[in-house]
């Protein structure tokens, strides 16, 4: 088996975390608060996001969000890289 190079990974999961964040933000920009809810309830098996959605998030939330979430999600995916290589029984 192949080693998993961690810095490309982490950044796949970074990435990847940013997209759906940015996916999530346009979601929320084009159905507005009553779709955003009726969407939400439907993709999280009828949990009530009503009393928790909020519409009014200023750009610098948006960016500090998406950062934030491409920081958590590289590093969930360089842990994950780090954890097979250890794990790997060596020839």
């Amino acid at each position: 088996m192949n080693l998993i190079s961690i810095k490309k990974f982490g950044l796949a999961f970074g990435i990847t975390g940013a997209l759906l964040y940015f996916g999530c933000a346009l979601v929320m920009l084009i159905l507005g608060h009553d779709s955003t809810v009726k969407f939400f309830n439907t993709l999280l098996h009828g949990l009530d996001v009503s009393s928790i959605i909020r519409m009014d998030i200023s750009p610098v939330e948006e960016l500090l969000g998406l950062v934030q979430t491409f920081i958590l999600s590289w590093l969930i995916g360089a842990c994950i890289a780090g954890i097979y290589n250890a794990t790997l029984k060596s020839k």
